[in-house]
């Protein structure tokens, strides 16, 4: 007879994949992709070893599900910030300054998702991200071209150069972010991360973007005279 886990086993095995997942989530955002090993994750979550292996067969796996897991709450909060605007052009804004603006507070997490270099599952999954925040800027572009607001485009050709061009502008203030400083848990819980530096001179990064994705867009900017 094949062995079936009990609701308490399968709520113990979830709970301890949960805290696998959100261990290496802090380790993300202090080491990136590198410092994200098998043995450095399972530390940090208070488990053997050989107990991560029950949750993820290798370091690749258990990078998508991470990605996946930090990409699903940017979108979340994209989404959120889109749905309190009025208007296509003032929704295209509210993705590319949310999106930057997080960004600029997690560079170390942001430079993880976005640019260093990592397996090749990692770079499909990055693919993958992109595309949906073109697609909700291209749901946008078109919405404000149909209603006059925006000259005629293909709205997922702009939709994409906006995505890269501001994935590009990221790029360096990111890279040049110092590391966040691991703070000693006062327990035998995982270590906690001190809020992480914003990078120098990153002050009028997020308004300029959103200028320069309204310019780009071929409508008026809004703080045009």
């Amino acid at each position: 007879m094949a062995y079936r886990r009990t609701p308490a086993v399968q709520a113990r095995l979830d709970a301890q994949r949960e805290a696998v997942l959100q261990a290496a989530v802090l380790l993300l955002a202090e080491r990136g992709y590198g410092g994200c090993t098998m043995a450095a994750v399972a530390d940090r979550a208070g488990i053997a070893t050989g107990s991560l292996y029950q949750h993820f067969a290798s370091k690749a796996e258990l990078s998508v599900q991470l990605f996946r897991r930090v990409v699903t709450r940017e979108m979340a909060a994209v989404d959120a910030a889109v749905a309190l605007r009025e208007g296509p052009r003032q929704r295209i804004a509210a993705v590319v300054e949310t999106f930057a603006a997080r960004a600029l507070r997690a560079p170390r997490l942001a430079y993880a998702l976005l640019v260093e270099p990592a397996d090749a599952v990692v770079d499909s999954e990055r693919l993958v991200f992109r595309r949906a925040f073109r697609d909700v800027i291209a749901t946008e572009i078109a919405a404000a071209v149909a209603s006059g607001e925006l000259p005629e485009q293909d709205p997922v050709l702009t939709a994409a150069a906006l995505v890269g061009a501001v994935g590009e502008a990221l790029a360096g203030p990111l890279a040049a972010a110092p590391a966040p400083v691991p703070v000693p848990a006062a327990t035998a819980a995982p270590a906690r991360t001190a809020a992480p530096t914003k990078p120098a001179g990153t002050t009028d990064v997020v308004p300029a973007l959103v200028s320069f994705t309204l310019r780009a867009l071929g409508g008026r900017d809004d703080s045009d005279a």
